[in-house]
């Protein structure tokens, strides 16, 4: 019964190599992730028991995809398979200055045919403890929108934990709902808020900034308008440039505001799949620690998974906890 539950599109991520722009190369890397995925496996690497369910091409590609979930010990049978290509994104990853791009091309794919008849939630959440969703998956279609409804519906009923992180992307929007009704109904069967200010003021049409204090005031007035969420979490990100980034997150569990360290990124590999690092972080540290070493452990996993090139973060359990024990030098291990 410690089953947790992610749902959502699984892409191929298609990239020159190195920092290369398309035009300079004829040589190309993939890797498959797709952010609720990437936080499942990143879970899994930490030790958990997760069930990813999707939409997956019928073809050799989503034999491959499957593949890839099923050498992390991610359950798949709740997978259904279509005839519509897998989703893909082409990625040229910036340096220093220059910003990374990204063109995504996912609008006919396998999941984007998605609909509520097509996933057995009460069978696919039997053995569920945990469910999360990002905002992400909503955005796409109004199938996959109402498919996990549905799945929140169930999962509440069945006192399971709900972590939401509704990241708003305005560009995904595309299919006639409101962006920010669809978001407030979905939060109303969440238990646990990832996301910041800039979040909260988007689903309450407020202008808190982003100081300590007023990021107490928003999550209490988050947590009136929702009775449902219980704790809030925020990574706070500071760029210094594309290959720079310092990390680190606060919390307001109701209780208490806590706030981590920075972590200094000053050579970034890959920064795709960070925040789903720290969400995965968070959800295996809220089981394991305290809120405040949940925020810590959340933070250190989010770092190291910028030291990774794809979208999924390699890192277990004993490598975020060396970092929080200082080990961030680097130095070799023999």
């Amino acid at each position: 019964m410690n089953q947790i539950i992610t749902f959502g599109e699984v892409l191929m991520r298609i990239s020159p190599l190195g920092n290369r722009k398309f035009v300079q190369s004829n040589s190309i890397e993939f890797y498959f992730g797709g952010t609720e995925v990437n936080v499942g496996i990143s879970i899994a690497n930490f030790g958990g028991n997760v069930k990813h369910i999707s939409c997956i091409s019928n073809d050799f590609i989503g034999d491959t995809a499957i593949s890839y979930l099923n050498k992390f010990d991610l359950d798949t049978s709740a997978i259904v398979r279509s005839p519509r290509p897998l989703g893909v994104y082409f990625l040229e990853v910036g340096a220093v200055m220059r910003p990374s791009l990204i063109s995504y091309n996912r609008s006919h794919s396998s999941f984007s045919e998605i609909v509520p008849s097509m996933v057995n939630w009460e069978k696919s959440l039997e053995n569920g403890k945990w469910f999360h969703w990002t905002g992400i998956t909503p955005a796409l279609n109004k199938g996959s929108k109402e498919t996990l409804l549905e799945g929140l519906k169930l999962a509440r009923e069945k006192g399971m934990i709900v972590s939401a992180d509704p990241t708003y992307r305005s560009g995904l929007w595309k299919y006639g709902e409101n962006p920010k009704e669809v978001l407030i109904e979905l939060i109303r069967y969440s238990t646990i808020f990832i996301g910041g200010v800039n979040e909260i003021n988007e689903l309450l049409g407020t202008n808190y900034s982003y100081s300590n204090e007023d990021f107490i005031i928003a999550s209490k007035e988050l947590m009136k308008e929702f009775p449902s969420i219980e704790k809030v979490f925020d990574k706070i990100r500071t760029s210094i440039n594309s290959s720079w980034h310092k990390i680190k997150a606060r919390m307001w569990n109701g209780k208490e505001f806590k706030e981590t360290e920075d972590l200094d990124i000053t050579h970034i590999v890959d920064r795709i799949g960070t925040g789903d690092a720290f969400a995965a972080g968070l959800i295996h540290g809220l089981q394991k620690f305290d809120d405040y070493k949940a925020i810590q452990f959340a933070s250190a996993a989010c770092a190291i998974k910028h030291t990774y090139l794809g979208d999924v973060n390699y890192a277990n359990e004993r490598d975020v906890i060396s970092i929080l024990e200082g080990n961030t030098t680097g130095r070799l291990n023999r």
